[in-house]
């Protein structure tokens, strides 16, 4: 069945994909580093929950739940993982905390600033049941503030 939508200036029709019902996935991932800063590549994770999940077209939203990490997408090479992180340190340095004045009683000023650098999200499409990466794209959990539990929200939605 097309369906028609009017403009002023012309008509497109759309035809759905699959013809199948819309279905809907979400899964917490949940991490713990040792460290106060690391790159976690969770692109298997990801295409688990793409597998569980049964949608062979729609989107993936990848959320860092927690005002202090990040989820980003790109090349899994530890260089580049070194370059953002000394990067990132540059930008929003840990120490001296007394230089922010979120830090009255914390010590994390940097990692949100960080967060805010990186970003909270990812959105990957998905086709024939695979993610639709370009060239060295892959997944990371960015962590600005570890050592402890935080989760990741994994939504898939599609047919």
């Amino acid at each position: 069945m097309k369906v028609p939508i009017l403009s002023e200036e012309y008509q497109i029709m759309i035809a759905p994909q699959g013809g199948g019902r819309m279905k809907s996935y979400r899964k917490e991932l949940w991490f713990n580093t040792r460290t106060r800063r690391a790159f976690i590549n969770i692109t298997g994770q990801v295409e688990e929950c793409l597998k569980e999940s049964g949608v062979k077209e729609g989107l993936v939203l990848v959320i860092a739940m927690h005002i202090t990490a990040s989820v980003f997408i790109n090349d899994d090479e530890s260089g580049l993982h070194h370059d953002l992180d000394v990067w990132l340190e540059k930008l929003a340095p840990h120490e001296p905390v007394s230089q922010y004045r979120h830090n009255n009683g914390e010590d994390n000023a940097d990692a949100h600033l960080k967060r805010s650098i990186m970003g909270r999200e990812a959105v990957v499409a998905i086709t024939d049941g695979k993610l639709d990466f370009g060239p060295w794209e892959r997944i990371f959990y960015g962590e600005f503030d570890g050592r402890r539990r935080k989760r990741v929200l994994v939504k898939v939605i599609g047919e």
